[in-house]
């Protein structure tokens, strides 16, 4: 039996069973609260339906498979609507996991929506596009090092789990997916200006042919505490320790 699995170019179907389950069962027991972001027709959903003590939700924009979902998971709490328009907090009156088969057009703006209410997600697991899950898993030093590399690693481990080839589709997607998960780890905050912290993380790799020196000019503020080592690298080459220390120096 195929099961249904909506990507950013259409509709795919995922011909293998057990990546279905294999991504179901990466999410760990870091809380009985979970939120499955765009369903579809239940590519994951019937492997987390009938979990024991679980609090499952779904929230899938689509009328077709809404209507799908009631039908064939009754007393499953399904929300029609936008994660990304969500207000996460009349979801759960507690810390929630995310999971999902991600759609890859908006997967980074939903990394964002996580990072942004880090405090109550504890985990997330998602199959992306592949280039996508290399990026958010990249370490210092790497060309996929980015954005999302630093911001979500200052408060998730991340892990890479596997890649999901493009022929276990039909018709095959024209790139390969991958499947992450990311873990609350137990920095609460940040020694310094969180906001500014963003900002400079964003700057730097905005520009990041530039050095940092260069590329922080556009806050007009003063360089003279940053550590000048510092100011010679480009973004990728830093740490989000360094991130840190560069945002307190800035400061």
């Amino acid at each position: 039996m195929e099961v249904h699995a909506k990507k950013f170019l259409g509709q795919h179907f995922l011909k293998d069973e057990n990546i279905a389950r294999q991504i179901a069962d990466s999410l760990t027991a870091t809380t009985p609260h979970v939120l499955e972001i765009g369903p579809g027709m239940g590519v994951l959903t019937k492997y987390l339906y009938n979990k024991e003590g679980l609090d499952f939700h779904a929230i899938e924009i689509d009328r077709e498979s809404v209507a799908y979902l009631h039908e064939h998971y009754p007393t499953l709490h399904v929300i029609e609507g936008d994660f990304l328009a969500l207000d996460l907090s009349t979801l759960f009156s507690e810390p929630f996991a995310v999971i999902g088969n991600f759609p890859y057009n908006i997967s980074s703006q939903i990394l964002f929506k996580v990072f942004d209410n880090r405090n109550c997600i504890p985990e997330v697991v998602g199959m992306f596009q592949k280039e996508v899950a290399e990026r958010v898993a990249a370490k210092p030093g790497s060309k996929t090092y980015g954005i999302l590399s630093v911001l979500l690693s200052a408060f998730y481990n991340i892990e890479y789990l596997f890649t999901v080839h493009e022929n276990v589709f039909n018709p095959p997607p024209k790139v390969k997916s991958a499947v992450i998960r990311l873990r609350r780890n137990d920095v609460t905050s940040l020694e310094c200006d969180e906001t500014l912290f963003v900002k400079v993380v964003k700057i730097g790799f905005n520009q990041r042919r530039k050095t940092l020196r260069n590329a922080l000019k556009q806050l007009s503020l003063p360089l003279d505490a940053v550590p000048a080592q510092l100011l010679s690298l480009r973004a990728e080459q830093l740490s989000v320790n360094d991130f840190i220390t560069l945002t307190k120096s800035l400061s």
